[in-house]
């Protein structure tokens, strides 16, 4: 089989990090979109509308659904995703914030789309 009748699996990583100006916009946003999600058991609605009245990074995480990001790209099924919010220090200054630092270090191979390593 060649590889354009095979299936590829692509890991894609995406690192956002957002200012929050309106705590409450962001909590209150996340509490409407909790309460209009007929599917939630009562359960698990009662422990997600806790962790986002006690933490602004779960109400964002609660928000943003990695489904939307690629869910009107052509010839991609989303199979699996993963995310979470976490309050962080930033310093958009400080070389641990470059998020291109090192990529001109590390050889890369176009043809399998990685870095080469050794």
């Amino acid at each position: 089989m060649s590889t354009q009748e095979t299936a590829r699996f692509v890991r894609l990583r995406v690192e956002l990090v957002l200012e929050i100006e309106d705590e409450n916009a962001v909590t209150k946003a996340a509490l409407s979109r909790i309460a209009d999600d007929e599917s939630m058991p009562d359960e698990e609605r009662a422990h997600a509308e806790s962790a986002v009245t006690e933490d602004t990074a779960e109400a964002l995480a609660q928000l943003v659904d990695p489904f939307d990001l690629v869910g009107d790209v052509p010839g991609v099924e989303l199979l699996q995703a993963s995310w979470s919010g976490e309050e962080v220090d930033y310093d958009p200054d400080s070389a641990e914030w470059d998020l291109d630092e090192g990529d001109d270090d590390e050889p890369y191979d176009e043809e399998e789309g990685t870095e080469r390593v050794g």
